[in-house]
């Protein structure tokens, strides 16, 4: 063995395998960017935003699974799981504590979809809620 080789296998051995994108997987809870289909952040999970969204985008890409920030509290994720099981599709909770992720929940595939907007913008969010408001709700401008 070259002198490389085994100051490699030293490495590998004392600090554990080398990581691909490590940063990129803390900020995405554990995926990588190219494999996110939504991303929500902790702020929108808290006021139950885009659950629509995130049922479109299931029903869009039906083999995903739901990544749920465990570094909240868990009572705010219980529309989205609920969403999770009807849809059946998987959902686990991921916990980090060296790093704090921004993002509340992201929808992954097992694969890249290497989609390019996987944030919800505050437009969509009104559009979103607006299209879902009775007309009487609308009339009343709640």
């Amino acid at each position: 063995m070259a002198k490389k080789e085994i100051d490699d296998y030293l490495q590998e051995g004392i600090y554990g395998a080398k990581e691909i994108n490590p940063d990129e997987k803390r900020k995405y809870l554990g995926t990588y960017r190219e494999r996110v289909v939504l991303a929500l952040s902790k702020s929108q999970v808290r006021g139950k935003k885009g659950l629509s969204e995130l049922e479109g985008q299931i029903h869009h890409f039906p083999d995903t699974t739901l990544l749920m920030n465990n570094n909240m509290s868990i009572r705010f994720f219980k529309p989205y799981r609920e969403l999770a099981e009807k849809l059946d599709i998987s959902h686990t909770y991921v916990s980090n504590r060296e790093a704090d992720s921004d993002y509340g929940l992201i929808l992954a595939a097992k694969t890249a979809v290497d989609k390019e907007d996987i944030v919800l913008t505050e437009a969509e969010q009104t559009e979103k809620e607006t299209e879902t408001k009775s007309w009487w709700q609308r009339l009343l401008g709640l």
